[in-house]
């Protein structure tokens, strides 16, 4: 990773003056190779200063956790502060400030930034578990509320004619509705169709039958040649 650091023009010999020194060209080279660098805790701070700033998260936090009897947060402190505002705002960065003031206490910045991530990063799975939640019970409530098939078949069953008085059946089962049946039923059931209904019986009975010819009549009309009958 190549970094923004430049020598200073009066250092560049490109330009004619002086040459950079040892120190600068070292400087220089840890600057460009930074996500090598573990332990530095052999390394003077002026040295430090100059090639930590150009750390992203993951490497100041290597090369912390790598450096062993030393304590770097003289140096890499204003450098979390630097992190924290990127991560979540000048503003909170203000509030936590004014927080440990009235509190009248100090915490490293790196123990804020890994504390606020951390939080936030809960923060975030009790959403999407509450969410995951939410969603499970509205697609139970959509199951239960849709219509299921039922593979059973109903018991058979014979439609029957409803009475209309006197004997006599009529039949509403081409009626669909229930309410349309009522009505018919009690029209059927009413005194003027009983009276039609009975009238019609009556005159029914009263027509001659066929089988009321008198005896011998069909033979008297046939003209037939049996035995003459006897005169008395």
């Amino acid at each position: 990773m190549r970094s923004d650091y430049v020598l200073p023009k009066k250092a560049n010999p490109s330009l004619g003056g002086v040459p950079p020194s040892l120190v600068d060209l070292c400087v220089q080279k840890a600057i460009d190779n930074v996500r090598y660098i573990g332990n530095v805790g052999e390394l003077d701070s002026h040295l430090l200063e100059r090639i930590l700033p150009h750390c992203k998260v993951e490497q100041l936090m290597h090369i912390e956790n790598c450096t062993e009897g030393r304590d770097l947060s003289c140096v890499t402190n204003n450098l979390w502060k630097t992190f924290y505002e990127k991560e979540f705002g000048i503003e909170h960065t203000k509030v936590v400030i004014e927080r440990m003031r009235k509190q009248n206490c100090s915490f490293s910045w790196r123990l804020l930034y890994q504390a606020k991530l951390k939080y936030r990063d809960d923060v975030k799975n009790k959403s999407v578990e509450r969410l995951t939640e939410l969603y499970k019970e509205a697609d139970a409530k959509k199951q239960s509320r849709q219509i299921k098939i039922c593979s059973k078949a109903p018991p058979s069953f014979k439609r029957r004619g409803f009475s209309g008085g006197f004997g006599s059946s009529y039949n509403v089962s081409n009626v669909k509705s229930n309410i349309m049946k009522k009505v018919k039923v009690d029209f059927l059931n009413s005194t003027e169709v009983r009276n039609r209904a009975a009238m019609k019986k009556v005159s029914v009975q009263r027509k001659p039958s066929s089988s009321s010819t008198p005896r011998g009549l069909p033979t008297m009309l046939s003209g037939s040649t049996s035995k003459p009958q006897r005169k008395f």
